[in-house]
Formats: structure tokens, sequence, C-alpha cells
């Protein structure tokens, strides 16, 4: 019985140690909870830098296109502009004496005679194929000029104009410009020397819907 009991209170002043030793431990570990620090994977140890939104570059609008020159635009406009009966008769003649006729009339005001349709051995005028524009004082230096202008007109618009060709001043004058000297027929009217004689290839007959534009 001595023996039991003494073991016993060995046992319990090992255990009374040992208890004082882990007690203060664990009460460390307790106190020092506050002050450990923890790791947070969500915190980053440096700024986040983000990258700038990407700004599109200015586009440049292109420059307007340039209005053509003045008078470019007038003759755009004198192009759809009608033109009005000339001075020659119409009746009878074919659309494309008819355009050289009316041209001419309005490209020329000092012209107030133009010749048409008449009876003739060759088929230019009896057909409606030809013209003549008679010049004033033909016989004079401002005759014979306005005479070369009329006839240097009608071969600028040869294709517009259907030319075949053109006579004045004892001259006749191709659609491409060429020309050759006529033999005398013995007189200043058969010599086409006070007209100028246009003639056209016709185009046909009008039927009353046409329109000659300049």
């Amino acid at each position: 019985m001595g023996r039991h009991r003494l073991a016993e209170r060995r046992r319990s002043r090992r255990s009374a140690v040992v208890g004082a030793v882990v007690i203060p431990a664990a009460t460390i570990l307790i106190a020092g909870a506050d002050t450990v620090p923890t790791f947070n994977p969500e915190v980053r140890c440096c700024a986040e830098v983000k990258p700038a939104a990407a700004v599109a570059p200015p586009v440049a609008k292109p420059a307007p296109a340039p209005l053509p020159p003045a008078d470019a635009r007038a003759a755009r406009r004198d192009i759809r502009v009608p033109l009005p009966v000339g001075k020659a008769p119409e009746k009878g003649l074919q659309v494309e004496t008819i355009l050289a006729a009316r041209a001419v009339s309005a490209a020329f005001p000092e012209i107030l005679t133009i010749g048409g349709v008449r009876s003739d051995p060759l088929k230019w005028h009896p057909h409606g194929l030809a013209i003549d524009v008679m010049i004033p004082h033909y016989a004079t230096p401002e005759g014979k000029a306005l005479g070369e202008r009329i006839v240097a007109y009608v071969l600028d618009n040869a294709d517009r104009f259907g030319v075949n060709h053109i006579i004045f001043r004892q001259t006749l004058y191709r659609h491409d410009g060429s020309k050759k000297r006529m033999s005398d027929r013995g007189g200043d009217t058969a010599n086409h020397y006070d007209h100028v004689h246009i003639a056209t290839n016709g185009g046909g007959y009008p039927t009353g819907h046409e329109t000659y534009l300049r």
C-alpha cells in the first residue's frame, strides 16, 4: 500500500510539471496568434499596371475634288443648250444639215442668209444634204476672213456635223481637212466666192422629235 501511494504521488508531480510547461507554451502560441503575419494569396506584392486603352489614329478626310475651271463648266452647259432655228429654211433638209445650219447661224450672227434645198444637177441640194452660207461683202478682206473662219469652224466640227465636203473660193475641203483647187466655172457664185457651200452625209430626214444641241 505504501509503495503504491508513493508511486502515485511521483506521477502527480511529473504531470503537474509537464502541465506547467505545456500550458505556458500554449498560452504563448495563443497570445502571439495576433502578431504572426498570415499569407493572403489575393494580395499582390506590386501595383498592378493596366495597359492603356488603344487610341485609334485620326482618319484623314479626303480633300474635296477641285471644281473644273469656269470655262469648262460653261462649255458643259453649252452642250446641253438646244440650238434655235437658224437662217436656213429647214424644209427638205436632213438632220445633219439642219444641225450644221443652226450651229453656223448661232456661231456667226453676222450671217443673214443661208440657202437650203434647191434644184441642181448634183444630189447635194435637192436631197437636203447641203447649204450655202452667203458671205456679206465677200469681195473685201473682211468678207474673205469671215468665210475662212466659217470653213475652219465647220472642219473643227466635221464629225459632229457629218461633213462630207466644203467649198469656198474655188477650193474644195474634205472631211479630213485636205483640200484641192477646183477648175474655173466662170463666175463668183459658180466658183463659190460669195458663199461657203457645206455638204453633209445627211443622217436621214427629221421626224419632228429631234433636239439640236450646241
